[in-house]
């Protein structure tokens, strides 16, 4: 009798156990899949856009305009380096009146990433 006691009990457990599973597993991975909303478009594995920031002007001709780009990198997400602002890229690009600016993101598992401000303008 004590040992059918003991051998219901254990099924119980390994019955909890595997209902535990069966209900934790999926809630665990949906929350390490989903990540947190952000305003721009983030890749856990890869990460490669070309977002809007800020238009002044949408008469020109935006294929007539000169453009300007300045990046920085980031490793291992440790180290970063570069100067990806706008004052740099309206330098590299000799550009006075800015259109508009749009900003690039390559990132690889966090390892490597490279951004990229690009101002167009006149």
């Amino acid at each position: 009798m004590l040992i059918e006691i003991f051998a219901s009990l254990k099924t119980k457990t390994q019955n909890k156990k595997t209902i535990m599973k069966k209900i934790l597993l999926p809630i665990l991975a949906g929350a390490l899949l989903a990540g947190c909303a952000t305003v721009q478009p983030i890749g856990v594995v890869l990460t490669d856009v070309q977002l809007p920031v800020a238009v002044t002007s949408t008469s020109a001709d935006i294929s007539k305009l000169k453009v300007g780009t300045a990046k920085c990198q980031s490793i291992l997400t440790i180290v970063a380096q570069g100067d990806a602002s706008v004052a740099a890229a309206c330098k590299n690009g000799d550009i006075k009146k800015i259109h508009a600016v749009d900003w690039k993101a390559k990132n690889i598992l966090g390892v490597i990433g490279e951004y990229e401000c690009i101002v167009y303008g006149e």
